[in-house]
């Protein structure tokens, strides 16, 4: 089963998600929908929707509130990417400007509040605490996680387990969030929910991870950003931490210089010891072992299609190149 048959196989109940989307966003204010809709229709591969889509199935749920919360996932999911930008100076994502480079910090700043107030109007909608209580709580971990990575920020002292730390907040957390939600939805036992929450996290994790991998070896026409933008931020990822630790003396010193001095210079050395230390290969493996914790973890739920779709889409999350 290819990522073309499971989007095939939802692509009903993504439509159904889409249109939520295109009414939420309705604003009386033009800028609002002029970003809003600029960032949405700016392409991505809405992995955290259909996350909430293949859960709820994955339960027999048959209601109409799994495509109110997969949309909800989806704006907090871009209100953190407009956040982003403005914060990492991005200029490009997914091949076209970004928000910020388009429409101004300050726009893009404003729109991404509006999205995650939007989003908890549309969470209240559901009335279930349950619901309300996974939404706030990852919208909480997640602001902390961008805190985190921001102090990581021109850090090489940064070790292994302080960036997953910072990614299991910052990115895996909404997946985890997608995927509880779903169970919750469908009324999954309580060992149920946990798997799913667990299966969420872990594909979150190893989803960051090969991010992390294609930032020093992807194509950009397919990842859709600048070879090395994490470089240039100073973010010590997991490439740049393993090739420390793996490398010489002289090989780490290059590397703490390049993360602590930012900028894009330094580049190519540094690529040279990530290559010469297998660093890339390194942050794979432990992508892999995240998808297997992942796949292990529902292995309690029914048989079925929208299963063994949650399987394969562990399976994208890592053999990916965009």
């Amino acid at each position: 089963m290819s990522i073309e048959h499971i989007r095939s196989f939802i692509a009903q109940d993504m439509g159904a998600v889409d249109e939520v989307i295109r009414q939420k966003l309705h604003s009386h204010v033009a800028l609002i929908r002029q970003v809003s809709e600029y960032i949405i229709d700016s392409g991505g591969k809405r992995l955290r929707p259909a996350l909430v889509i293949l859960s709820a199935g994955s339960f027999g749920y048959t209601g109409q509130f799994h495509y109110n919360l997969a949309a909800v996932v989806e704006f907090i999911h871009t209100a953190t990417l407009l956040h982003d930008d403005v914060v990492d100076e991005s200029e490009m994502r997914r091949n076209k400007e970004t928000a910020n480079a388009l429409f101004g910090n300050a726009a893009s700043v404003l729109v991404g509040d509006f999205l995650y107030s939007r989003s908890f109007q549309m969470m209240v909608e559901v009335n279930n605490m349950r619901v309300m209580q996974v939404l706030a709580d990852a919208t909480n971990t997640i602001a902390e996680g961008e805190v985190l990575q921001l102090l990581n920020c021109r850090d090489p002292n940064v070790d292994e387990a302080n960036y997953l730390r910072v990614i299991r907040f910052k990115t895996a957390k909404l997946f985890e969030a997608a995927s509880r939600l779903g169970a919750i939805l469908g009324n999954a036992t309580p060992e149920q929910e946990e798997a799913m929450a667990v299966y969420g996290m872990h594909l979150g994790t190893a989803f960051q991870l090969i991010d992390d991998v294609l930032d020093y070896s992807g194509d950009n026409l397919d990842t859709g950003k600048n070879l090395g933008d994490d470089l240039a931020e100073g973010k010590p990822t997991l490439p740049l931490i393993y090739a420390m630790r793996a490398g010489t003396a002289e090989q780490a010193n290059l590397i703490r210089k390049a993360i602590e001095q930012g900028g894009t210079d330094g580049f190519q050395p540094v690529l040279d010891v990530i290559q010469q230390t297998a660093a890339l290969d390194y942050a794979r493996q432990c992508a892999q072992a995240e998808i297997e914790t992942a796949t292990g973890a529902i292995t309690i739920l029914p048989e079925s299609e929208h299963k063994e779709c949650l399987i394969q889409l562990a399976g994208f999350a890592v053999a990916r190149n965009y």
